[in-house]
């Protein structure tokens, strides 16, 4: 009975377009990443770039959990919406962790592993754009969903494989002769593999709420 209720009543439709914001948002920050990664004198703009989009991205998470309390009716689980902003505000916290990074070691050049992880943190972002309209509509959006957190989760498995390869390569051209060079290169595969497992985590998200609601 209370489900029929809360079903036909009005829903706070604000949080579909502050979702769709976030995502944005996080798509331009996992550009300003990739220009990062082309190395150069540019880079610290670059960093900049991604600084500031993790600020504003910060500000919606804030509008999100603002209106959570405000609403009277929802159109998820007021956890569901808690957990989906968090772990897609973790995915833009973790690329500014990955752009203090370079910037501390001051990092100007990159592996190709390194920029084609950059591409696969593109892609991840893109695909979250691409589902957050969807929500809107979940029951009848829901197999297109569902399919968007799949290819977000291959993407995580390509992101361990190039973290893999490029560190094999790095520790036979540098290990043995460059150990500092090692170390620096090692935590920036760290962080990039890390941006994609927020990704995951975020899309696990996703489709547990679609489970729970289709």
């Amino acid at each position: 009975m209370l489900r029929w209720f809360h079903a036909l009543m009005p829903k706070e439709e604000r949080f579909f377009e502050l979702f769709q914001s976030h995502a944005e948002t996080v798509l331009d920050g996992a550009k300003a990443l990739r220009a990062l990664l082309n190395g150069g004198d540019s880079a610290p703009d670059h960093s900049r770039a991604v600084m500031a989009n993790e600020k504003r991205a910060d500000d919606i998470t804030r509008d999100v959990l603002i209106s959570l309390r405000r609403s009277f009716i929802t159109p998820f689980d007021r956890g569901n919406i808690r957990d989906l902003i968090s772990s897609m505000d973790n995915t833009i916290d973790q690329m500014q962790k990955t752009a203090k990074g370079i910037e501390l070691f001051e990092v100007r050049s990159f592996t190709p592993q390194m920029q084609e992880m950059g591409d696969v943190v593109v892609q991840a972002a893109t695909l979250m754009c691409e589902a957050m309209p969807l929500l809107k509509e979940i029951d009848k959006q829901s197999a297109r969903i569902i399919g968007i957190t799949r290819r977000i989760s291959e993407l995580e498995g390509r992101a361990d494989d190039l973290h893999d390869l490029g560190l094999k390569d790095l520790y036979l051209s540098r290990g043995k002769t460059d150990a500092m060079a090692f170390i620096v290169g090692n935590e920036v595969y760290d962080h990039l593999e890390k941006i994609v497992d927020r990704f995951d985590d975020a899309a696990n998200e996703i489709h547990g709420i679609v489970l729970e609601y289709v």
